[in-house]
């Protein structure tokens, strides 16, 4: 896993008239939204579960490192989904990130892995205390 002390993060997302934003990473890594129902595609609410998601997964690999459960597990997935607010503001009132294990641990042991992720994620610590988020305009 990259040291992200020292990679580069951070995105620009770009819009015109009409259309939809195009996001460039730091990185040079590409992704175009889409906000229509049915398209296929990632909107800015599926980017934060993305982002969740993905984090969860890879800090639950080195959680199972940590509690020397390599050797019984092959993969882990984890799927994150999000409860919105029936009032204002717009925003997410739960998140809820499931995991699945191929391998051969017992329910103990996932729950284990499962809380040690959230503990290891940078998203997931992330969100859990509201960061100040700073606007301006230049």
């Amino acid at each position: 896993m990259a040291d992200l002390r020292t990679r580069p993060i951070g995105a620009t997302a770009k819009l015109g008239r009409s259309g939809y934003p195009h996001v460039v990473s730091e990185t040079g890594g590409i992704i175009d939204i889409v906000t229509g129902v049915s398209e296929p595609g990632f909107n800015p609410l599926d980017l934060l579960l993305a982002s969740l998601a993905a984090c969860m997964s890879m800090s639950a690999r080195i959680a199972v490192r940590e509690l020397g459960l390599s050797d019984r597990i092959l993969g882990v997935s984890a799927k994150a989904n999000g409860e919105k607010a029936n009032d204002g503001p717009s925003r997410f009132v739960k998140l809820t990130v499931e995991f699945r294990f191929e391998g051969e641990l017992d329910q103990d042991e996932k729950r284990q892995v499962a809380h040690r992720a959230e503990e290891i994620c940078t998203v997931s610590n992330t969100l859990a205390v509201k960061p100040e988020i700073i606007v301006d305009a230049v």
